[in-house]
């Protein structure tokens, strides 16, 4: 019987990079990169096994610097991105590289790190996305459907266009865009839209929300202020269009029509601090998970601006045993949107949260101080979701 409890994995430096493997969808794993200004940084590949509610560990070295981002190749399970910290002449620039691990690596082989016999891999270098030239990257994200070799980076104010060649040991720019406007102008993240046959890009900057296409590089939509304070994460609605949830500085998560960007669908306004992270699930939309400075992750429930907004109506004499148990486990039709759970297993910023690629009513989440906590859609929302 599956078990609602948490299952908390630590880490021995601090981190804020957390990523699903998107390309593995049969084994719940995530890859979290470290950050530690003293010792080689790591990758700890997790594996969860929902059955005996263990987590298995591997992990690879990452010798070039502090992980500051991750993202996994869509299509090819060993192969990721990093952002990472590389001091060059006095000046510390915030570099991309995508990687390629091990093989003997990929879990499943399970040798445990702390065992003296099995030495640290490390990951195998594919190629720099080189956008040095462009200034410090902070993230990369990759297109979500086809065969991995597009990707775009941010670089301070500069949207790059990557295709990958060569089983990836060539990055060759294929396209790039750039932040106009007084100041220093600097993106801070971006998602790439898994629609419009994945043409657009949505990118924060600031207060703003904008979005790209990728075959002409030029700018489709902009919402202006989006925040009252800086945008730190955006992600697109995988069912419908038009939708996108960012999160920011002013302590909100708002969703937004792109087509009409004068004001947001909905706004919540359920942590105290920064949210760093917003994430809807893959399968069912109404569900999106937010982390914040407050140590607190939250699951809502979006049901009116969901891709099923009336949920599923529940006969009686449909209803499971285990219901018909738990009466005040009952949702009230119609359901509310709105905050159905609030976990707080996190000490510290809680700076990533990600769903499993490989089961949708599973998520991990990532405190700075390397406390990553795998969690599961509470049982009587699953059921009324899928019932």
């Amino acid at each position: 019987m599956e078990d609602d409890a948490p299952v908390i994995y630590g880490l021995e430096f601090q981190a804020r990079a957390l990523t699903p493997q998107t390309a593995e969808t049969d084994a719940i794993r995530f890859l979290v990169g470290t950050q530690s200004l003293k010792y080689d940084n790591q990758i700890h590949i997790i594996d969860f096994d929902d059955e005996n509610n263990i987590i298995n560990k591997n992990v690879l070295l990452h010798q070039v610097g502090e992980i500051w981002h991750i993202s996994a190749s869509p299509a090819d399970r060993a192969v990721l991105a990093t952002c990472y910290n590389h001091t060059l002449d006095g000046k510390v620039l915030t570099c991309a590289a995508v990687w390629k691990m091990p093989q003997e690596s990929e879990p499943g082989s399970h040798e445990s790190p702390d065992d003296a016999a099995s030495a640290a891999h490390s990951l195998e270098l594919l190629c720099h996305l080189d956008g040095a030239a462009h200034g410090s990257t902070a993230c990369v994200a990759w297109e979500p459907t086809g065969d991995g070799k597009r990707v775009i980076s941010l670089a301070d104010n500069h949207l790059l266009l990557w295709d990958l060649q060569e089983s990836s040991s060539q990055a060759v720019l294929a396209g790039s865009a750039s932040l106009e406007g007084r100041g220093q102008l600097k993106f801070t993240s971006g998602r790439w839209s898994p629609h419009h046959s994945c043409t657009q890009v949505a990118t924060a900057s600031d207060t703003a929300i904008r979005g790209w296409d990728t075959r002409t590089m030029s700018q489709v939509y902009c919402i202006e202020n989006a925040h009252g304070q800086l945008v730190r994460d955006v992600d697109f609605n995988p069912n419908k269009q038009y939708y996108l949830a960012s999160c920011g500085d002013d302590c909100k998560v708002k969703f937004w029509d792109t087509r009409s960007p004068a004001a947001p669908v909905r706004t919540l306004e359920e942590h105290s601090h920064w949210v760093w992270s917003v994430r809807y699930n893959h399968s069912h939309d109404q569900l999106v998970l937010t982390g914040s400075s407050d140590s607190r992750v939250t699951l809502s429930n979006m049901v009116s601006i969901s891709s099923e907004p009336f949920g599923h109506l529940v006969d009686d004499d449909d209803l499971s045993d285990q219901e018909e148990r738990r009466p005040e486990e009952k949702s009230q039709e119609p359901p509310q949107d709105g905050v159905i759970a609030t976990y707080e297993e996190h000490e510290d910023s809680v700076y990533a949260v990600e769903w499993s690629s490989a089961d949708p009513w599973l998520f991990a989440s990532l405190s700075y101080d390397g406390r990553l906590v795998i969690n599961r859609v509470p049982r009587a929302l699953k059921y009324h979701i899928l019932l």
